[in-house]
């Protein structure tokens, strides 16, 4: 750890390092895991560095880094705050790199406050103060003695100085930030993984020990609700870590911890996730597994997988968590992603107005937030496609929507929850192609997260491919039993159209979805291909009620959700059988071959 100690003489006197030596430590800065990789601040960090070793430190103003690395017109006026907002934001970057990463780099970059010109000066970090340990202890016992004598006392009363002295963002080594920093990215919650312990004997324990621990590191970032410390942090800490250590030197909301014994050919894998602020257990598993039949690696990222999804999904044990025991109103960023997912699992307008009012709000506040750019995404998109709650004046809802997504991902590319708001809307803007080539680059890189493995699957069911959709969905409702109601509403449906009828009734009546129109039209569809007429006209009639324009207009309706025209034509014929004033058969073919002739002659299908 870094400490206030005298600098030797030869170092005190050695020159301002040269400008290689300067490029080589951007280099390391920027290629580390703890300088993020998403957003403009390794292109901020990178012009400010080089213009001032060129010589051209007084060109360094608000207005030419907006030009140049913002992207901003020439006519760019001080009240835009982006380059203000984004100084704050790396210089929060670059001390929490130095505080984890950095800490023995031989050079330090800072940006000080008043302005955007860099200095370079030489790191004052001593090497690790383990001189005491045993001369043939390895290194990861001495990181672990010096760790227990040192890194607590000095990292708690750092960072209160750092806090109290300097306002230091929270998110970085504090946890969640308050909501009264004028940044661009709010905090989320933090979770630590501490080292998994080795509970058995051998080599083998501890090798797939540290294998796990690396595995989650690599599995739970991918879920953008969360933010996870990265490996430096982890490393660092001793396997048997106290919940409250976690707490008071991190300020890390959860703990992972767990361990693996191994038996002859038996592993067991123990995991719990503990809640720092009372160190109570707010979920625990154990894993069993058998060396003979599977190898080393498929087990511990399997596991990795299970504990991921279990825990970091959008309706797992951390939103439960907070969903009990909501942040207050002026933390609450955050809390707008709970009713993001409370909506979710209701759909109705109410909700949605809710959730969309709480969004704008954390947009406007922190408008370098991807994952609520991507959930008002949905917002405006659902106000085109459900009809809830109109903003007609503020230009058409589907366009909104793709607005929103594209932001999300430009913000955090890697961001899923915004890659699944870029799907979902390029599939509603008839762009289907690309919308399938983007759902699938990201179930590739993250193939645990439920909540968009069933937009997929959805997608793609409703783009013809039922098959192939019902397995996507079997999968999220295997992964996440308790998700939301309109996976099962959808995997009725598509159970429907492949004839398992039986199947198709069970599911609809567990959905339950009583607020949202399209549950009741939907239930209409199921209930006459089974052969429940009542049934279906009973379902029909609140459909009605609640969205009197779709059922006249249904063949439109249905092409804006893509479905063929076959499988169209089917589901109509369903609500026909069930006495619903639907069009003629005849009606439907003719503007079915109307909107095909459109289609054909190169006219886009008006939506």
């Amino acid at each position: 750890m870094q400490t206030s100690v005298p600098l030797p003489d030869d170092r005190a006197e050695r020159p301002c390092p040269t400008h290689e030596e300067v490029r080589a430590q951007l280099e390391r800065i920027l290629s580390s895991r703890e300088f993020p990789s998403a957003g403009r601040g390794a292109a901020f960090l990178k012009y400010v560095t080089e213009e001032t070793l060129a010589g051209r430190a007084q060109r360094l103003k608000a207005y030419s880094i907006a030009i140049e690395v913002f992207n901003r017109s020439a006519g760019f006026s001080q009240e835009d705050p982006v380059v203000r907002i984004e100084a704050g934001r790396l210089r929060r970057v670059i001390e929490r790199y130095y505080l984890v990463a950095g800490q023995r780099d031989p050079i330090r970059i800072d940006i000080p406050k008043g302005g955007y010109v860099p200095t370079f000066t030489w790191n004052d970090a001593p090497i690790e103060a383990t001189g005491d340990a045993p001369p043939n202890e390895d290194v990861a016992e001495r990181r672990v003695i010096a760790w227990r004598r040192l890194a607590w006392p000095m990292l708690a009363a750092l960072v209160a100085f750092v806090c109290a002295g300097l306002g230091y963002y929270a998110g970085v080594l504090t946890g969640p930030a308050t909501g009264r920093s004028a940044g661009q990215v709010p905090g989320e919650p933090t979770l630590v993984i501490a080292p998994f312990a080795d509970l058995g004997d051998g080599p083998q324990a501890a090798r797939y020990a540290a294998g796990l621990t690396e595995e989650l590191l690599t599995a739970l970032p991918r879920f953008k609700e969360i933010t996870v410390f990265g490996r430096e942090t982890s490393k660092a800490l001793p396997p048997g870590v106290e919940a409250s250590q976690v707490r008071e030197g991190l300020g890390a909301h959860y703990l992972l911890a767990g361990g693996v014994r191994v038996a002859g050919d038996k592993v067991r894998v123990t995991v719990r996730l503990v809640d720092t602020s009372e160190g109570s257990i707010l979920w625990s598993q154990h894993y069993d597994e058998n060396l003979d039949t599977h190898e080393l690696f498929v087990i511990q990222t399997d596991v990795a997988s299970k504990v991921a999804t279990a825990i970091a999904q959008p309706y797992g044990i951390i939103a439960k968590s907070l969903a009990a025991n909501p942040p207050p109103d002026d933390v609450g960023v955050h809390d707008c992603t709970l009713r993001f997912y409370a909506y979710r699992e209701e759909l109705n307008p109410e909700t949605h107005l809710i959730a969309r009012n709480c969004l704008q709000k954390a947009v406007a506040r922190f408008p370098g937030y991807a994952t609520a750019w991507s959930m008002l995404s949905f917002i405006h998109l659902d106000e085109g496609r459900f009809e809830f709650n109109s903003q007609s004046d503020k230009g058409p809802a589907m366009e909104r929507a793709l607005g929103s997504a594209r932001r999300a991902v430009s913000l955090e590319p890697d961001n899923t929850r915004a890659l699944q708001a870029l799907m979902t809307a390029l599939f509603f803007n008839n762009e289907t192609k690309e919308a399938f080539e983007v759902g699938e680059a990201a179930l590739a890189a993250n193939p645990n997260d439920t909540e968009f493995l069933g937009e997929l699957g959805t997608r793609v069911a409703f783009s013809g491919q039922w098959k192939r959709g019902a397995e996507m969905l079997d999968r999220a409702i295997e992964l996440n039993p308790g998700g939301a109601g309109y996976y099962f509403g959808t995997r009725a449906l598509i159970a429907c159209m492949l004839d398992d009828h039986e199947m198709a009734v069970r599911l609809i009546r567990k959905a339950d979805l009583q607020k949202f129109p399209l549950f009741h039209g939907v239930a209409a569809v199921i209930y006459s291909e089974a052969g429940l007429l009542a049934e279906a006209k009973r379902e029909g009639e609140v459909f009605m009620k609640m969205r009197p324009d779709y059922l006249p207009n249904i063949v439109v309706e249905n092409r804006k959700r893509n479905l063929p025209p076959k499988d169209s034509m089917r589901m109509i014929a369903a609500l026909r059988r069930a006495g619903l004033p639907v069009p003629s058969a005849t009606d439907v073919e003719a503007e079915f071959r109307l909107s095909d002739a459109y289609t054909a002659s190169g006219t886009r299908t008006l939506q």
